[in-house]
């Protein structure tokens, strides 16, 4: 898979689309990728910033996000807002195909059960688990907890 030339104004067609399209694009690239809008503070300006991500789910009300920026060799911007500030905002599509959002808590997952979800997302999707091959840092996996 490719990055898009122009990543910003990727996102943004993709979070207007999923919006629009009540948690679901049509983008060839993500159509059957399962999608949420993570939306951070800024650790700098203190603004909003909201990120399309792909996500696991590991039981009721807990998600999993992996901060691999296609194994980039530092972290993607969103993660560093969220460490700065674990609160979030995420937006789904439940199982019901209703978009809802939700007020989360974002933690890094580390030791056995870092361990325990890179198993999952390698059995899950194994190119996206294939990007810590392609990195000398451990890609993060954020735990974000989250209630209606």
């Amino acid at each position: 898979m490719s990055t898009p030339h122009d990543q910003l104004a990727f996102n943004r067609s993709i979070i207007e689309e999923f919006r629009s399209g009540n948690g679901q694009v049509k983008n060839d690239m993500l159509k059957d990728v399962p999608l949420v809008l993570l939306t951070t503070t800024g650790a700098r300006t203190g603004r909003s910033r909201t990120t399309p991500l792909g996500f696991l789910t590991d039981g009721p009300g807990r998600i999993v996000l992996w901060a691999s920026a296609m194994a980039a060799p530092s972290h993607p911007a969103w993660y560093h807002n969220l460490v700065a500030n674990p609160h979030v905002t995420i937006e789904l599509r439940t199982d019901a195909g209703v978009l809802k959002t939700f007020q989360g808590v974002a933690t890094t997952a580390q030791g056995a059960e870092r361990e325990r979800l890179f198993a999952v997302l390698q059995a899950a999707n194994p190119g996206v688990a294939d990007h810590q091959t392609r990195t000398e840092r451990e890609i993060p996996l954020v735990i974000v907890e989250y209630t209606d």
